[in-house]
Formats: C-alpha cells, structure tokens, sequence
C-alpha cells in the first residue's frame, strides 16, 4: 500500500480530496485537462451528517500531505457553517467557493433566481439522479414507508435537476421517476460542467507569488 501510495504520487504531484457527490465530474475534468492530480474522494452520504465533513477532511489531509506536493479540496461549504474553513486556515488549504456544490454547477446568482422564484425548490445534480434511489428514498426510509414522502416534501413545489448531461437518455429517466417519487413536477435545467472546471482550474492554479 505504501508503494503504491508512492508511484502514485510520483505521477500526481497534487491531491484533491473531493466531495463524493461530485467526485466524478472532478475526476473527469481532471482527466480531460491532463492534469497531474489524483482525486480522493470522502463518502457522498457524509452530507447527510455535514458536522462530521471537516474532521474527515482533516484527517485525510493530513494522512495525504506527506505524498503529495499540495492538496486542494472539491467542497464548498456543504453545511459545515464554516467549520470546513477553519480546518483549511488551519492547515494552509484551498477549498472550491459556494455554499455548496449546487453554485458550482448552477451559479450563485442563478441558483438564487430560481429559489427567490420558488422557495420550495427541490434541487437534484446528475449524481443526486443516479443515487437517488439510494441517497433520498432509502436514506429517509420511503422504501420502507412511503406514506412518510408527504411529511417531507408537502412544503416543496417542483423539482429542477441541474443537469450536467441533460442529453443522457438513462439520466433523463431517472430524474423523471425521481420527480415522480416525490410527486412534483421536473424542470431541467443544462448546466454542463463549465462551471466546476472554472473553479477547479482557480482551485489548482499556483497561488500568486
């Protein structure tokens, strides 16, 4: 495990520790630009318990630092109310911008648009749509008791999936049967991955000086 630590890092001389809700873009992002990074990434269900995001990201960090020339982190704030923050001062990191990984995708001033329009928006990104059976209906016990679906969506009024690939016919399907699930109707909206490549490149670009 340790050789294999090291002949990784020889390849990757920056490690970003990533949000598994996102992981994936990151990774393809990472991938496509040539970049000599290596992505690790936590469990996307920690954001069911965001006060437990920070420490995990500290303990990685830590454990990462000595393979790696720097590391970086693909969170936003994700709920930690700046207890994500404190851990980057503390050991001299970098972390993506936004409250969390829906401004990534969308834009903070989009994403405000269509929430002051609907305050009860209910916001899917690809990886919410693929897990969705997963992460909201078994996470929250809908499989086991559906009749519990009013107590936790009766306040919303649509869903928009933020949608990195509107155009995958298999994601199209799931974000429909999801919508359905929560009984609402679906908006898509095309984000693509413009966004989060913007950010990460910010993210990974030598600090001035």
């Amino acid at each position: 495990m340790v050789e294999e630590r090291a002949q990784r890092a020889s390849r990757n001389h920056v490690a970003v520790i990533a949000c598994g809700a996102i992981a994936r873009p990151v990774s393809d992002v990472v991938a496509r630009r040539g970049w000599p990074v290596a992505v690790h990434p936590l469990p996307p269900l920690l954001h069911n318990q965001p006060h437990l995001i920070a420490g995990e990201v500290r303990s990685l960090a830590t454990s990462l630092a000595a393979s790696y020339d720097a590391v970086a982190v693909a969170y936003a704030d994700c709920g930690t109310y700046g207890a994500l923050d404190e851990v980057c001062a503390e050991l001299g990191l970098r972390r993506l911008p936004g409250l969390h990984c829906y401004d990534l995708f969308a834009g903070e001033s989009r994403l405000a648009a269509f929430l002051d329009e609907q305050p009860g928006t209910y916001l899917l990104t690809d990886f919410l749509v693929r897990s969705f059976r997963r992460t909201v209906v078994r996470e929250l016990g809908l499989d086991r008791h559906p009749e519990l679906r009013e107590d936790y969506f009766r306040h919303y009024t649509r869903v928009i999936w933020l949608a990195q690939e509107p155009d995958d016919p298999d994601l199209r399907a799931r974000a429909d049967d999801a919508a359905a699930t929560i009984g609402l109707p679906l908006t898509v909206v095309d984000t693509g991955h413009g966004r989060l490549e913007a950010a990460l490149e910010e993210l990974l670009a030598p600090p001035p000086g």
